[in-house]
């Protein structure tokens, strides 16, 4: 099991829940679990095409082609500023 976590007023309507589970049996990228679950992350995939979405896997900071397993946790924000990737989002 897999739990996402989605954080931002700009994600939290595209979702259910703030806190989601799913099941992995085996080790997949982020965009592959996100493409994987439609009906409970669906709403994230337009954040992802257009690259807006931050990653994080176990407090790391991390991109949609890291690797995931079970027991990992993931957090998603909204990277609003497109000249600023990964940890320059946190640290301009």
């Amino acid at each position: 099991m897999v739990t996402i976590y989605v954080f931002g007023q700009t994600l939290l309507p595209c979702v259910e829940e703030p806190e989601i589970q799913c099941e992995v049996l085996e080790p997949i990228t982020v965009r592959m679990l996100l493409e994987s679950n439609p009906e409970k992350l669906g709403g994230l995939i337009e954040f992802m095409t257009k690259s807006e979405l931050m990653v994080a896997v176990n407090q790391k900071v991390s991109t949609l082609e890291s690797k995931v397993k079970d027991g990992d946790r993931i957090k998603l924000t909204h990277q609003f500023h497109p000249d600023h990737e990964g940890i320059f989002w946190h640290n301009p």
